[in-house]
């Protein structure tokens, strides 16, 4: 029943978010080439670095403009099966927004 529940949650997040490409494309978020570049120039820490500070499991994540630097913009589903939106400095992996 439980894991039922959570797939069906993730199912709802997927599809809800997966019109969101092109909005955050056009809200100036970075293609992954883009983002590839970032970390190797030492614009921003790697995604994989970020994820140990989150509070649950990255469902999408994408770099972004946002704040004067760049900003990770990562759907996490915490417990109970709750989809958070949260900001990343990217360059420190410090949360800077919910």
């Amino acid at each position: 029943m439980f894991t039922h529940r959570i797939s069906a949650v993730l199912l709802v997040a997927a599809l809800a978010l997966s019109g969101m490409g092109g909005a955050a494309r056009a809200q100036g978020c970075l293609s992954p080439g883009e983002a590839r570049q970032a970390v190797q120039n030492g614009e921003a820490i790697s995604l994989s670095q970020v994820r140990g500070n989150l509070p649950g499991d990255v469902v999408s994540a994408q770099l972004c403009h946002g704040g004067g630097g760049l900003v990770y913009v990562v759907n996490v589903l915490g417990a109970g099966g709750k989809v958070e939106r949260l900001q990343i400095d990217a360059r420190s992996g410090a949360i800077a927004g919910r």
